[in-house]
């Protein structure tokens, strides 16, 4: 049967109806794989850069010669802007114009190509306040599935809303091989990470994902990331500083690898190209122990 599941109206206890109708709700396969492709999900603290991350590794990736699919897992569906230049039609807005017929979809309908040859896909979400993203992962994943557009893929790259780590948004997890943090060397940022380590723990008991590493982004220095990392079991996989031309590729809807060159460009375009193939030789899983809150509020901030 080709038909997606079409979302379902619950109350409180699961019920029809109350105060839960019209609520989208995670119905995800626990039989539904990717496949062959190395697939990570990115995640990290709301506006750290996990979208910017994401975009230029996936380019990367190409430069590599892998066929590389890059799926934005946020209701914003910005993930993929500077790949594709345009805020492209999501997966949920496709699916509601078929009334949730797939078979009904074509492939153009929600997959674009962006910058050199990266596939994209914008998943986006229900409506503000009335359900669950896992929902919307599950339902893209099956319907990419379903099209065959992950047979030919080498790499998948989710990149997800904010630091949620409900059960909903921490889906990817599900189809993921590792799991990639971006932080920043200050307590917010380091705070969500661990939140998100144990969210990736949680994960782990079911799915084949573990922690593969963090990337240290929009920091001059690393010395409290270093020291969280040391504590319990992470290791930096890469390092971006705050350049301007890193806030000014975003301002011009491009990727690093099309900004015009100069010294400090070229050398973030090479540790995202180091990245991409320490990824792609494989990473081993990092067996990572996430503090409780109170212990590492008192861990973090002090000289």
């Amino acid at each position: 049967m080709n038909e997606l599941t079409r979302p379902k109206n619950h109350g409180p206890a699961g019920q029809s109806g109350g105060n839960g109708a019209g609520s989208v709700q995670v119905q995800l396969d626990p039989d539904l794989d990717i496949g062959s492709a190395k697939v990570f999900s990115v995640y990290g603290k709301g506006g750290i850069g996990k979208s910017t991350t994401s975009s230029n590794l996936s380019v990367a990736f190409s430069k590599l010669g892998k066929r590389v699919l890059q799926i934005g897992c946020d209701p914003k569906h910005d993930s993929t802007f500077t790949l594709t230049k345009s805020l492209v039609p999501t997966v949920i807005d496709a699916l509601e114009t078929v009334d949730f017929h797939s078979e009904e979809l074509r492939v153009e309908d929600f997959v674009f190509e962006g910058y050199n040859g990266v596939m994209c896909v914008e998943a986006g979400g229900p409506p503000a306040g009335t359900g669950c993203g896992g929902y919307v992962v599950g339902q893209t994943v099956k319907l990419l599935k379903e099209h065959h557009l992950l047979e030919d893929t080498d790499v998948v790259i989710f990149d997800v809303l904010g630091d949620v780590v409900c059960g909903g948004f921490a889906s990817p997890l599900q189809h993921a091989e590792r799991a990639l943090i971006v932080t920043a060397n200050d307590f917010d940022s380091i705070f969500a990470m661990n939140r998100i380590v144990a969210a990736i723990q949680a994960k782990a008991k079911n799915y084949q994902v573990r922690v593969g590493g963090v990337i240290a982004n929009r920091s001059a220095a690393t010395d409290e990331i270093d020291r969280f990392n040391d504590a319990i079991g992470l290791k930096c996989l890469a390092h971006f500083k705050d350049l301007d031309e890193i806030r000014r590729s975003r301002l011009r809807k491009r990727t690093l690898f099309e900004m015009d060159p100069t010294p400090a460009l070229e050398a973030v375009q090479n540790e995202y190209m180091n990245l991409a193939q320490i990824l792609w030789d494989g990473v081993e899983p990092l067996p990572a122990v996430p503090m409780k809150d109170r212990e590492i509020f008192d861990f973090l901030g002090f000289d």
